[in-house]
């Protein structure tokens, strides 16, 4: 089973994701946070340049609900020599869902079809789709799912939450164990339909969690981590049997925090993007480092780069 890198829009860019393939590793497939300009700006096309991510396997992804839009940033990405392009219809930000994007898109399942229909049929590049399973109710799955199986779609990647749970509440393993049966068939003598791949995605915390997952549904390609591997940057080079030494941790985050602060001194215009970008990641990383909500305000408070860079030695020194 192979392991992905979700993206995490703000997050994952490829200064991270250099120094955590360096560090950690133990993903296989990194996803780039979502394109949705038709002309790359100057953000997006630095995150996909080759240079900056070599020796990385990268899948780009596209958040659009036009096929115009869509066909032009896949010609962009083949031109760069990508052989891949993910579709984003899982995004449940209320901004993007108003735009009838991302999982705003899961909304009407004729338009739906018909946006598939116009990727499908001019996209110069194998097309992965990552989805939700509808806006609020389990009985919108079955009508979008129907539709997903009229397509060559290389992997269907499942979120088994609706839109308006956002990260909250329960996966609904349901879904995902309908889309199993639809596309792996369990009768003697049964097809698949397709060459559809399927992966997992969703509150795969823990080794025990995926290999869980890899049992009751064998077929799986590939499951997607995110906030698993943020909370616990080991987790995906632990389940492939490469338990990191113990004694090791602070020297290995050390130097992937250091590498993330200088790549994103070099990256960014002015110290606050840069100093944001590294908060956030601390929001998962509290718990890694069994950091308390005291030791932590120091570092919310920072303004900084220098004053950042103190507290995170401050925290470090505690490992």
């Amino acid at each position: 089973m192979k392991l992905y890198f979700a993206p995490m829009e703000g997050i994952t860019g490829y200064v991270f994701r250099n120094a955590f393939a360096a560090c950690y590793g133990g993903a296989d497939t990194y996803f780039t946070p979502f394109l949705s300009n038709p002309v790359l700006n100057r953000i997006e096309l630095h995150d996909i340049l080759p240079e900056n991510n070599a020796g990385i396997n990268l899948v780009p992804q596209i958040l659009t609900n036009r096929v115009d839009t869509f066909i032009a940033i896949a010609n962009t990405l083949k031109d760069y020599g990508y052989t891949e392009v993910n579709l984003n219809l899982g995004c449940p930000s209320g901004t993007v869902v108003a735009k009838k994007r991302g999982a705003g898109a899961l909304r009407e399942p004729k338009e739906l079809d018909r946006l598939l229909d116009g990727i499908f049929s001019g996209s110069p590049l194998p097309v992965s789709v990552k989805t939700r399973i509808g806006i609020r109710s389990i009985n919108e799955w079955e009508d979008i799912l129907e539709v997903y199986r009229k397509y060559p779609i290389r992997e269907l990647i499942i979120h088994p939450r609706f839109q308006k749970q956002f990260y909250k509440g329960e996966v609904e393993m349901d879904a995902y164990r309908e889309a199993y049966e639809a596309y792996f068939p369990e009768e003697t003598g049964s097809e698949r339909q397709n060459a559809t791949a399927l992966c997992y995605n969703g509150d795969l915390t823990t080794v025990s969690h995926i290999r869980e997952l890899q049992v009751s549904y064998p077929e799986t390609s590939a499951v997607m981590l995110g906030r698993g591997l943020l909370r616990n940057p080991e987790l995906a080079v632990s389940f492939k049997g490469n338990t990191p030494d113990p004694a090791r941790k602070k020297k290995t985050l050390t130097d992937f925090l250091n590498m993330l602060y200088e790549g994103y001194r070099e990256e960014m215009e002015s110290e606050g993007p840069a100093l944001m970008k590294q908060k956030e990641l601390w929001s998962y990383l509290k718990d890694y480092t069994g950091s308390t909500d005291s030791e932590m305000k120091p570092l919310w408070k920072s303004t900084t780069l220098a004053e950042y860079r103190d507290v995170v030695q401050m925290l470090l020194s505690r490992i």
